[in-house]
């Protein structure tokens, strides 16, 4: 998280801005659907850290297609509208008070981008956002980070939130200024994602909206610490209740209490941290997705490969290529 960079881009050819567009967010398939006003793509992005975020307009009515994302994209117009279709969901539409929140996972079709629609189009990595809401839980969490579709834009969070995210980018694009400089561009890039978070409905949306008062019991923590120390290590749940210096009954009951899951799938949450956290650090040819789970305590590469795709929003080989 960190690195900020921009682009002003014009074009009255189409394939020139299916390039940029892939360049800057995903591969796609773009056609002109509306011959009589003539296409003139106007491309404003900047990327902030895990986040692009784009003031996109064509000129004219066009159609696009892509694969599965790979993150999470929001389309917020500022005029006209985008009708979309991703996975099972059609008939989705964004327009200048409602804007569409889509998942990593899923073929997505944008049927029909009007030609007066100029719209906020914001990426954001699907990791990253993940990592973001454990943290600020303060647990991992279990199961995909799944977005209603919808967000109010004309008001409240959701109209905030734009707004903000237009200013910062803005910011960005100005050349020089602090957006640039390592102090400022992380925190705002931790606020747009903690925002994102706060606006948006999602199952954890009301833990972060009113954290708990309660705290974890220290049985709890000294567990979850002894994991975060030595996740290779291979615990049990009764080594882990001796090390919590509790039974492994009342163990078991305070991890659901408040961690949400029980004390070995805490440690699985952790080992897939750590396979991450590998798999980014190391080149394609210096070592196989196997031998990481494998090292990870994984045996079973069906349901790690599974488990890791749920969690991360990819699998784990494109981890692996990606940052290689």
């Amino acid at each position: 998280m960190g690195t900020v960079g921009g682009s002003s881009f014009r074009t009255e050819d189409v394939d020139e801005a299916r390039e940029e567009l892939d360049a800057r967010y995903y591969a796609n398939r773009m056609d002109v659907v509306d011959r009589q006003r003539p296409f003139a793509a106007r491309f404003d992005t900047v990327a902030l850290g895990p986040l692009v975020i784009g003031d996109l307009s064509c000129g004219t009515d066009v159609r696009m297609s892509f694969g599965e994302l790979g993150a999470y994209h929001l389309n917020a117009p500022l005029s006209g509208r985008m009708e979309m279709r991703q996975g099972s969901r059609t008939g989705i539409v964004a327009t200048a008070t409602e804007a569409l929140l889509l998942d990593p996972a899923g073929d997505t079709f944008l049927d029909r981008w009007s030609g007066d629609c100029r719209t906020l189009s914001v990426k954001i990595g699907a990791a990253e956002l993940s990592d973001r809401l454990e943290r600020l839980l303060g647990r991992p969490v279990s199961g995909p980070l799944a977005f209603a579709p919808r967000l109010d834009i004309s008001r409240g969070p959701g109209l905030s939130w734009v707004r903000f995210a237009r200013q910062v980018a803005y910011e960005a694009l100005a050349g020089e200024g602090l957006a640039h400089h390592e102090l400022v561009a992380r925190p705002l890039q931790e606020a747009l994602l903690n925002g994102l978070l706060l606006a948006a409905e999602h199952p954890w949306r009301e833990a972060l909206a009113h954290p708990a008062e309660a705290r974890r019991p220290a049985p709890v923590k000294r567990a979850m610490d002894a994991v975060r120390e030595r996740p290779e290590h291979p615990f049990t749940t009764t080594e882990l209740a001796a090390l919590a210096r509790v039974s492994v009954r009342r163990l078991q009951e305070s991890f659901r209490e408040y961690v949400g899951m029980s004390p070995m799938a805490y440690v699985r949450e952790v080992r897939l941290d750590r396979v991450r956290e590998e798999l980014r650090a190391a080149a394609p040819d210096e070592l196989t997705v196997s031998e990481v789970a494998w090292r990870w305590g994984f045996a079973h590469q069906g349901r790690f490969a599974a488990r890791y795709r749920e969690k991360y929003g990819e699998s784990p080989s494109r981890t692996l290529r990606a940052c290689g």
